[in-house]
């Protein structure tokens, strides 16, 4: 029975693995099934890897966003830390003032008809002045200063700091400012608070309409300690850099300078021609009324109410190199402003325009123009200048001007011009004596030869100074003409034949080098002046109108008609044309005058009639001089003769 058993489980295990593995062949998937079932699980496994990547990629983002946040929070913090100690050192630096030390550069204009005034938010200061009726002589406009090339800024003590308000940003409070019109006015006002809305300086810019000139006031509000600090005395940084306004270099450099007036005193100026610094306390023992930026033909100035302290100030003026720059000198100013302790302000006048006689004057200013000095500057300011402008009022051109200013000086000289004519004709009848008389005193001395001349010429009548009189009186003029041309503003950018301005050299040719004492170009006018001098010169010597005799005069002479021309050549090549042009006129009209004297004035027979006439008269009583050419004899041991 057991032995059945195992056999009917044994059939029963075989029959069940039958069926098992018949159950495996018949289900097996087949070939399309298992590339499907692939399909599938490709499918999973990319999306799995795809949630694998996405997941990695947010743990990198958190990651990264959590370094990110690490690092700004440190970041922060250094900078924090940073701005902290840079607060602490400007306050350090700037103490009160510290918060204007950062903000925007912003310009402001004020202008009227004739000036443009750009004012920065920086320093608060003017940055640049246009004039605006004026142009350069290459017609660009024409600045009298710029940015780049000046300074205005006041220095001070605060908090035993010394500040410097070229170092703060000023908040302006208003717009541009344009004013048009005699009675139209305006303001813009700069500010630069010290820490507080009721404690700053104040700079308030105001213009007039049809003015050269801005009104300047310093308010110091709620900072009476900085003013207790200061003395009441605030320092003015003022520097412009000139910029070339003209054609030749040379002579606007001879005319630019720095221009000043101490108080019960006349103005005065540092050197034209060469570099100097003034300190004011070793060379002045008052202060200063007004102080100017001064060049050929414009001006910059400023005027207080109060005058300049010169304690501890200085002037100074630098020569800029004439190639290569676009300035002139740059000139410096720094003295000291008075505080009124009463008002706390300061009030100045800055003048921003032309070196016009009339309107300089209008301003107190005129004595800028170097007119000339003594008798000269009298000459120029109340002969020369008032004939020329009522000649201005004409409308003609200005070489018509001059030459009718010449032919009226000439006119009104006349008379003496006369004089001195007449009294060289003298001198030329005589002159036949004159050389007969020097032969026979070939071997005698000197003072023996001057003791018969001067005895002849008693005893003609004839007074040998007669002629240098008249000369010496017109001297006067000749020179106030010469100061004035080049500083006449009216000629400036007025052509005249050739010459495109009659205020600048005129240049018919450029040389390819330059000539020492002359220069690269070749003036026409300077040329013609050059020689209608040598033609006048030796129309005179061929007359005999210049001396009446000696062999050395005459060398002399001849020495001086062939020196002069050159040396004026060369003197004036790089003058005004309208200088140069005027002499030349001069020249002409005075050859014309002797020409006419000559023919239809002054008779030769008549005077040596006269003159031998005189001789037979008896003698006069001795002359002041002859008698002192006699004492000088005697004391030589001389025999002088007793009548």
């Amino acid at each position: 029975m057991a032995k059945q058993m195992d056999r009917n489980s044994l059939v029963g295990f075989v029959l069940i693995g039958a069926i098992l593995i018949g159950y495996t062949y018949w289900m097996a998937p087949n070939e399309a099934e298992i590339a499907a079932h692939e399909r599938k699980m490709d499918s999973i496994a990319q999306v799995e890897k795809q949630e694998v990547a996405a997941k990695i990629e947010r743990d990198s983002v958190e990651m990264a966003s959590t370094k990110n946040q690490t690092e700004i929070l440190l970041n922060d913090s250094m900078r924090n830390q940073q701005d902290s100690l840079r607060k602490l050192e400007t306050y350090e630096q700037y103490g009160r003032f510290s918060d204007a030390t950062s903000g925007a550069i912003q310009y402001y204009t004020i202008e009227n008809e004739k000036i443009r005034v750009k004012i920065s938010t920086k320093g608060g200061r003017p940055v640049s002045a246009e004039l605006k009726e004026y142009k350069k002589f290459d017609e660009t406009p024409l600045y009298l200063f710029d940015e780049d090339s000046s300074e205005f800024s006041l220095s001070f003590k605060s908090q035993n700091r010394v500040l410097n308000t070229s170092n703060f940003f000023f908040k302006a409070t208003g717009t541009d400012v344009s004013v048009t019109g005699d009675s139209d006015q305006g303001s813009l006002s700069m500010r630069l608070y010290a820490g507080s809305s009721n404690k700053y300086i104040e700079y308030v810019y105001s213009i007039k309409g049809n003015s050269y000139d801005l009104d300047f006031k310093i308010n110091y509000v709620g900072i009476d300690d900085i003013l207790m600090d200061n003395a009441n005395k605030m320092a003015l940084n003022w520097q412009i850099k000139t910029p070339a306004h003209e054609k030749g270099f040379q002579t606007e450099n001879m005319r630019t300078s720095i221009f000043y007036k101490p108080v019960g005193d006349d103005r005065d100026y540092i050197s034209e021609r060469s570099a100097e610094r003034l300190e004011l306390d070793d060379e002045l023992e008052s202060n200063l009324e007004w102080i100017a930026f001064k060049q050929q033909f414009f001006t910059v100035a400023m005027k207080t109410e109060q005058p300049f302290v010169r304690n501890g100030g200085y002037l100074e003026t630098v020569q800029m190199p004439e190639q290569g720059s676009n300035y002139i000198k740059d000139m410096i100013v720094n003295v000291k402003l008075p505080v009124d302790p009463g008002s706390k302000s300061s009030s100045f006048k800055i003048f921003l325009g032309p070196n016009q006689f009339y309107t300089l004057k209008d301003y107190d200013l005129e004595s800028i123009l170097d007119l000339g000095w003594g008798i000269f500057g009298w000459v120029s300011k109340w002969f020369i200048i008032p004939i020329f402008f009522g000649l201005s009022m004409l409308d003609i051109s200005y070489g018509i001007i001059i030459l009718l200013l010449t032919l009226l000086i000439k006119l009104i000289l006349s008379p003496l011009t006369y004089k001195s004519y007449l009294s060289g004709a003298k001198m030329r009848v005589l002159k036949p004596e004159i050389e007969e008389l020097n032969k026979k005193n070939k071997n005698a001395d000197a003072m023996k030869k001057q003791q018969d001349t001067m005895a002849l010429y008693k005893k003609a009548g004839v007074n040998p100074m007669a002629g240098c009189i008249p000369m010496l009186l017109q001297m006067p003029i000749l020179y106030a003409m010469f100061m004035f041309f080049p500083s006449s503003i009216e000629l400036r950018g007025e052509s005249f034949l050739w010459a495109s301005d009659l205020a600048a050299y005129d240049s018919i040719f450029d040389l390819p080098f330059s000539i020492p004492f002359y220069g690269s170009h070749v003036s026409l006018f300077t040329l013609l002046m050059a020689f209608s001098m040598f033609f006048y010169t030796k129309s005179n010597m061929a007359s005999g109108t210049m001396g009446g005799g000696g062999e050395m005069q005459a060398q002399q002479m001849k020495i001086m008609l062939y020196f002069m021309p050159v040396m004026m050549l060369f003197f004036f090549n790089s003058y005004p044309a309208g200088l140069s042009y005027y002499y030349l006129c001069a020249n002409l009209t005075s050859i014309g005058q002797n020409w006419f004297f000559r023919k239809y004035l002054v008779n030769d027979d008549e005077i040596h009639a006269k003159v031998q006439e005189n001789k037979k008269k008896p003698a006069k009583k001795k002359s002041k001089f002859q008698k002192r050419l006699e004492e000088m004899a005697k004391q030589r041991g001389m025999d002088v003769p007793k009548k």
